[in-house]
């Protein structure tokens, strides 16, 4: 069986083909998950979803290939959080309404979102309301759901801050949007914190996955060094929340 680091090298050399180069990393996959070409019609066939239609609140990751997905929850109205890159600023939040419709180009890029959306805190969260959906960009997600990134976990810890706090349980959809190169034939054993995803979108179809197992929930409080807590803003605020920091 092959490794998922071999998959994942694999993937990137075939996204070369269809990614759309970063500002900042060009083509440097170990860096970013690319946007790509195709990119709308993997779009549309998620927004075409009941999960998108019915929700109030969505959380997007910061990937490039979420940025036309952030640019049509603008469009719609549709209220969403997002995670600032590595996490390293906590969440932003977008308020529904408050940018110009010939604006939300611009307002669904990053910068875009520093301009527009406001830092939000895990307190605030709570308040605010669950999310309806999340979706999520991936290296390389697999027929059965299990994506894999750049090599971080970062989304498997923002679900299970989302879990500690009751944003999100079982049932909340999980989609990710990537290109047909970076679905993978080979079965992978998840780990405790891998969370499977109950959709892929690509340019060509839809994909649902049918899980088997039970998500993972909560934080892994064992599996972070002191430094990891103290670097990352919401692990800090929820380990203080829980009165383990």
């Amino acid at each position: 069986m092959a490794q998922p680091r071999v998959i994942r090298q694999r993937i990137w050399d075939n996204l070369k083909a269809v990614a759309r180069p970063d500002t900042r990393f060009h083509l440097s996959f170990s860096e970013f998950i690319p946007d790509f070409e195709g990119v709308e019609q993997a779009t549309d066939r998620l927004t075409a979803l009941p999960a998108f239609a019915h929700s109030k609140l969505a959380f997007v990751t910061p990937d490039n290939s979420m940025t036309e997905l952030r640019r049509r929850l603008i469009v719609e109205g549709k209220a969403f959080v997002m995670s600032t890159y590595n996490m390293q600023r906590g969440f932003l939040y977008m308020a529904p309404g408050i940018v110009p419709p010939e604006a939300a180009p611009f307002a669904a890029w990053l910068d875009g979102m520093e301009y527009f959306a406001r830092p939000i805190s895990l307190e605030e969260l709570t308040g605010i309301g669950r999310f309806d959906l999340l979706a999520t960009g991936a290296s390389a997600v697999t027929k059965d759901g299990i994506r894999f990134g750049k090599g971080h976990t970062y989304f498997d810890l923002e679900w299970g801050m989302f879990t500690d706090l009751g944003l999100v349980d079982e049932k909340t959809p999980v989609a990710a949007i990537v290109h047909d190169v970076q679905v993978v034939d080979e079965q992978l054993s998840p780990s405790e914190t891998d969370i499977q995803v109950d959709f892929i979108a690509t340019p060509s179809r839809l994909a649902t996955v049918e899980r088997h197992n039970r998500r993972p929930r909560g934080i892994k409080w064992e599996q972070l060094t002191r430094d990891e807590i103290a670097d990352t803003p919401p692990l800090k605020e929820l380990a203080r929340m829980r009165g383990i920091a």
